[in-house]
């Protein structure tokens, strides 16, 4: 499977950089991971750190081709999350560590993704999103419910309220993990932070299809667009992109 990939993480106008990213590769599989830590919680830096430790490991010691992809991210999720809970008991402060999650599978020409909270998967296509991830966010209950649109999501006053989360409570988060997604060649598979998509539309997101060369300044350069449309409030602006070629 012939893939180019690339990884932006940038600070934004905050303090501390609460993201982390990976993108883990081996036998014609790769696995995009993107953890953006609760910054109104103790600990958001090490909580992804630790989420992105724990999933990346899950998918080395997985073989391969995932037999069961679906059933793979649940538990890679659902590991992290347990790690998660227990390094918030061992801290004993009231605000334990959490975090939102979104991974995305790719191998034999297909995708799959899973993700927790507002980090978000994005599918690419002819300067188009084909699709997104669906938040666990209260903004994506009223734009289910038809009383704000897409473009009101990223301004909405309740737009940083997410539904669910790893880390604090025990009991397993909801998840939302796909299907397979079947990739044509120059789709762009897009895992990234609630301060990478607020800061741009879907024409520009999608604008990384048509770009021709390697995909890390193009990302650089969404990653640039994004903090300047969201400043002086930009938040931690973090994506993992592959660009499906071809399959061998």
């Amino acid at each position: 499977m012939e893939v180019d990939t690339a990884q932006i993480s940038l600070l934004g106008n905050r303090e501390e950089n609460q993201d982390r990213v990976a993108i883990v590769s081996k036998a014609g599989a790769t696995l995009l991971i993107v953890i953006d830590g609760m910054g109104g919680h103790a600990g958001g830096a090490e909580a992804a750190r630790l989420c992105v430790e724990v999933i990346s490991s899950e998918f080395n010691e997985v073989e391969l081709p995932v037999f069961d992809p679906q059933g793979f991210m649940h538990r890679a999720i659902g590991h992290a999350h347990t790690e998660l809970v227990a390094l918030g008991n061992k801290i004993s402060v009231e605000a334990r560590p959490r975090a939102t999650c979104a991974i995305c599978l790719v191998q034999d020409g297909y995708a799959y993704w899973g993700h927790v909270g507002d980090s978000r998967i994005h599918h690419l296509r002819n300067e188009a999103v084909v699709e997104r991830s669906r938040d666990h966010s209260h903004v994506e209950v009223l734009l289910e419910e038809g009383l704000i649109t897409e473009d009101e999501i990223s301004t909405h006053p309740m737009r940083n309220f997410v539904e669910c989360c790893l880390g604090g409570d025990s009991s397993l988060p909801a998840m939302t993990i796909t299907r397979y997604k079947r990739l044509l060649p120059d789709d762009v598979l897009l895992a990234c932070s609630d301060g990478f998509w607020s800061g741009l539309t879907d024409p520009e997101m999608a604008s990384i299809t048509s770009a021709k060369g390697p995909l890390g300044p193009q990302l650089r350069a969404l990653g640039a667009q994004a903090i300047k449309t969201t400043s002086p409030h930009s938040d931690n602006t973090s994506a993992a992109a592959l660009r499906f070629i071809a399959q061998a």
